[in-house]
């Protein structure tokens, strides 16, 4: 496993994060666990999870089971890179969700006691809140590492604009800011390519792409498909992108045949070719996906293959390819 450091900070992280939002609805704590301890074998130490994840509201299931993960020892908490994140609904009263210092202070505490863990290394905010102010937020979040329980911040599913509020504001109070930016990123979903990648390549952001195979389509949808497989391509939402992306994700699939890859493999390593792309979020249900997934990290494309995967799936804009202004104008 290669590493990298994560944006401008001295973090070395694997160049691969192991996303757990499949713990506890899709995989057992038992397989979770297993994944985990294989995760380690692999050499990836960055997790990624949320305070929202399993989805049962207020509980936090996926970060019990890491907690008990962490619990059994071994080693397992020291060699991990933990990142949580704090905004989304931890209950039906006022100050459950969102940005305030209140939620942030009390969302932090849960987190803790759920992950079993004297700290969160990285602390990311899973949306933008357009209604507390930075001064807010950025004091909550400087108590919070005055206190140990924080060591890095990073934000999720921010725009560029974003980004440069926060960093501004972090740079009144001399206070180190973001060092990551989680968005969704992949070659149906390059929209990041206009504002957000520009702003966090300037600022020192490492990106965290999530949906790296945006829901499976890029994974070999249509192969299994014609293999009698299920898939997650199969929803409403899903089955509209393949009936708008199907030639172009035909030809990746043949491009990838040809190639001697797997398509979810390609779609990984396109990302991991990207510039400022930190570290992709594979979030394996299974043992195989997990091991399968390593071979990503391995692949190398010439320029081109990069090529025609910038025919295949162009990026936004009417000179795909450019930031913005160019992306769209002189």
């Amino acid at each position: 496993m290669e590493y990298t450091q994560l944006g401008r900070s001295g973090l070395s992280v694997s160049r691969l994060c192991l996303g757990t939002m499949n713990f506890g609805p899709e995989t057992d704590e038992a397989d979770s666990h297993a994944i985990m301890d294989r995760a380690h074998e692999h050499g990836i130490n960055f997790f990624d999870t949320a305070n929202v994840y399993g989805w049962q509201l207020g509980e936090g299931i996926t970060e019990q089971i890491i907690g008990r993960w962490f619990a059994q020892g071994g080693g397992r908490r020291e060699k991990t890179v933990l990142a949580t994140k704090v905004y989304g609904y931890m209950g039906e009263w006022p100050n459950e969700t969102r940005l305030s210092a209140l939620h942030i202070r009390r969302a932090a505490e849960e987190s803790l006691r759920r992950l079993q863990t004297d700290h969160i290394d990285l602390y990311q905010m899973h949306h933008v809140d357009r209604d507390t102010p930075w001064d807010e937020i950025w004091e909550a979040f400087s108590v919070l590492r005055q206190q140990g329980k924080v060591i890095y911040f990073g934000s999720s599913n921010f725009a560029g604009w974003h980004i440069a509020q926060a960093q501004e504001a972090a740079r009144t109070r001399h206070f180190l800011g973001l060092v990551s930016e989680q968005s969704i990123y992949n070659l149906i979903n390059r929209y990041v390519e206009l504002e957000v990648l520009p702003a966090a390549r300037h600022y020192g952001l490492g990106v965290i792409p999530w949906s790296p195979l945006q829901g499976g389509l890029l994974g070999g949808v249509l192969r299994k498909q014609r293999e009698g497989g299920g898939s997650r391509g199969n929803s409403e939402r899903m089955q509209g992108l393949l009936d708008k992306h199907r030639d172009a994700i035909e030809a990746y699939e043949k491009l990838a045949a040809d190639l001697g890859e797997d398509p979810a493999h390609l779609g990984l390593a396109w990302l991991l070719h990207q510039e400022g792309v930190t570290a992709p979020i594979i979030g394996p249900r299974t043992m195989d996906q997990l091991d399968g997934s390593l071979r990503s990290a391995e692949i190398e494309l010439d320029a081109e293959v990069l090529g025609r995967l910038d025919e295949l799936f162009p990026g936004p804009g009417p000179n795909p390819g450019k930031p913005a202004p160019e992306a769209y104008a002189w």
